[in-house]
């Protein structure tokens, strides 16, 4: 089974909560809001995203090239680990 599959209502959750938030960015055009004030949303917007993106990343490296918690060789753990940690800290 895929992890997008195992995870599905979890992920279609976030897709919601972000569509939510874009919406929130178009009313606030359409409303003629300022400046700063669409920024800030557009901000939380690319926010959730890079959660979601990071979210999907980690899964996919667990699930299909290495997971550390059940790989014997401590280098490739190590490894697949350290990858993780960059690719939550990359995608802040």
């Amino acid at each position: 089974m895929s992890h997008t599959i195992k995870n599905k209502s979890k992920l279609v959750g976030r897709i919601r909560r972000i569509k939510g938030q874009v919406e929130a960015v178009e009313r606030g055009l359409e409303s003629e809001l300022g400046c700063a004030d669409v920024l800030m949303l557009v901000a939380s917007v690319r926010g959730a995203v890079n959660g979601l993106t990071a979210e999907l990343l980690e899964e996919h490296i667990r699930h299909h090239v290495v997971d550390p918690a059940h790989e014997k060789d401590p280098a490739k753990a190590q490894g697949a680990a350290d990858l993780i940690d960059v690719v939550r800290t990359y995608l802040k």
